[in-house]
């Protein structure tokens, strides 16, 4: 693990809610967190309708839009014209006017946006691989986005300095699945964002990443991919697994923070990836257990149900359904976090 002096994670990740206009006006979101967040990564989703998911980030630009749900290639203004972000603000980001059918601006829907910060647009070119990248890192918070031009099976830089814990992967120009690759199911193995296919060996990845390059093998040697780099930092990631007991009393996972955002998935099983965060069950209730939940790789609208904990230092599994629970089944995590488990002071935080 790479250890950091994060004390205030919403420096570094935040989510906004925010009610859609129907695209009658601009739409500004602003964030309200302990400090002002200009995001370089934004994930969209509509709660109230069965919509798609959106992510754009400030290394390819604003309006450049590619969908987990999917294996879309990337679109400009979003395809038919729907909402899209126009800018990235110093403390969230705007939409455009715009609607067409895309939902993330919905009139009188809520929506939420998960935000990460990684260097204000702020890009370089690294050569540490085989193919030069252009990079943009936040290595206080372990987070990179990459882009490169495929040269067939080759190793790219990510900026970061560490190696990182997990890896998601896109074709920009060309309709290939997303790749999502991790410590914990080894990196001779993948494991798809968009599908509800088990991890499978394959030579995407091909080994482990080091501090400088992460290795990819893609399907097509001419496509322009863009890959999302994590690496753990204590107190406010963890990119971790569990194994599943089938038991409604679900195992308690360590993660050393109060979480913010959680997304796991069970890889043995044809299970969908489910996503979990304090703003939006706060929206819905007052405490654990945690009630609404989304999938990255599905249109659903938000479902509520009692199926985890959010916990001072770390979450507890509260069903036995196989999804987050399948009884020997090897279950991948991403969880952000709300405040570190001990504060600046040493003083432990509180449970929900």
């Amino acid at each position: 693990m790479a250890y950091t002096t994060i004390t205030d994670p919403s420096a570094h990740f935040q989510i906004a809610l925010y009610t859609g206009n129907g695209g009658s006006s601009t739409q500004v979101v602003t964030n309200d967190g302990n400090s002002n967040l200009q995001p370089d990564w934004i994930w969209l989703k509509n709660r109230t309708s069965a919509r798609w998911h959106l992510v754009n980030d400030s290394s390819r630009g604003a309006s450049y839009n590619i969908y987990p749900n999917v294996n879309d290639v990337e679109d400009v203004g979003g395809s038919g014209g729907n909402t899209t972000i126009t800018s990235f603000n110093s403390d969230g980001f705007t939409l455009a006017t715009d609607t067409g059918d895309g939902g993330w601006n919905e009139q009188g829907d809520s929506e939420v946006a998960w935000q990460w910060k990684s260097n204000g647009g702020t890009t370089s070119t690294n050569s540490n691989g085989a193919v030069n990248s252009t990079v943009q890192a936040n290595t206080t918070a372990g987070f990179s986005i990459v882009t490169w031009t495929s040269a067939g099976s080759t190793n790219v830089g990510h900026g970061l300095g560490v190696a990182p814990n997990l890896i998601i992967i896109k074709a920009r120009n060309g309709a290939e699945n997303w790749l999502v690759g991790s410590d914990e199911i080894v990196w001779t193995k993948r494991i798809r964002l968009n599908t509800t296919d088990a991890s499978a060996n394959s030579s995407a990845f091909g080994q482990a990443p080091t501090s400088s390059i992460f290795y990819c093998s893609p399907a097509n040697a001419s496509y322009n991919y863009v890959a999302y780099c994590f690496a753990e930092k204590q107190g406010y990631s963890k990119f971790g697994s569990y194994t599943g007991n089938g038991n409604a009393d679900g195992p308690f996972v360590y993660t050393g923070f109060k979480p913010a955002w959680l997304m796991l998935r069970n890889t043995v099983d044809g299970e969908d990836w489910l996503i979990w965060d304090v703003k939006r069950d706060i929206a819905n209730s007052t405490g654990n257990p945690m009630t609404g939940r989304l999938k990255a790789n599905d249109t659903i609208a938000e479902v509520n149900g009692n199926d985890i904990d959010f916990l001072s230092n770390g979450f507890k599994i509260r069903t036995d359904s196989g999804y987050a629970n399948g009884n020997g089944n090897t279950i991948i995590y991403m969880a952000f976090a709300e405040h570190p488990f001990v504060s600046s002071k040493g003083v432990p935080t509180t449970a929900r």
